[in-house]
């Protein structure tokens, strides 16, 4: 076995015969592994493009263990990235995407009347009120952090929830 202290594949002659030797087999490689001849060739090609941004990394001796894994690790991506593709037609789309201009106005008023029937509220209201719907917190937690009784905090977010209604159409909370 020769020595390639100094060699690389960078050399044109080198990495020509690397193609001339490898091209081949490693296209069937991948087409008999994954399948897929268009994409066989391309990932072929793909790989050897890395060969040669690496070139001054790999010696000629492990070049064909280079191509056939960078290879290998080119289609499996391809094919990870096409089950996510899959994945996502098959899901249905989110409802915001199909909204009509119309409905997107009519969310829109209703958050400012929203937002203005909130500040209509007075301050301890309102901060039991978006402790419990927005943040998920229960009425003991609100008492507790507030420093009152489980009752005012009751009679708060009812008050508050009163008002709201009366103020907003279609009001309703889950």
């Amino acid at each position: 076995m020769e020595k390639e202290l100094h060699q690389n594949t960078c050399e044109e002659s080198i990495f020509a015969r690397l193609y001339e030797d490898h091209s081949k087999d490693l296209r069937d490689f991948i087409y008999y592994k994954y399948g897929q001849e268009d994409t066989a060739s391309d990932k072929m090609q793909e790989a050897f493009a890395r060969l040669w941004e690496k070139c001054a990394e790999v010696l000629p001796s492990k070049a064909r263990s280079f191509l056939f894994t960078v290879a290998n690790n080119l289609m499996l991506n391809e094919l990870k990235h096409r089950k996510v593709v899959l994945k996502y037609q098959m899901e249905k789309p989110a409802e915001a995407h199909g909204e009509d201009p119309e409905s997107l106005m009519r969310q829109e008023e209703f958050l400012k009347q929203y937002q203005q029937a909130l500040s209509e509220l007075t301050e301890e209201q309102r901060t039991a009120f978006l402790l419990n719907k927005a943040e998920g917190k229960k009425h003991q937690e609100i008492a507790d952090m507030l420093g009152i009784t489980r009752k005012v905090v009751e009679y708060r977010i009812y008050t508050a929830f009163n008002h709201l209604r009366s103020r907003l159409e279609d009001f309703s909370l889950k």
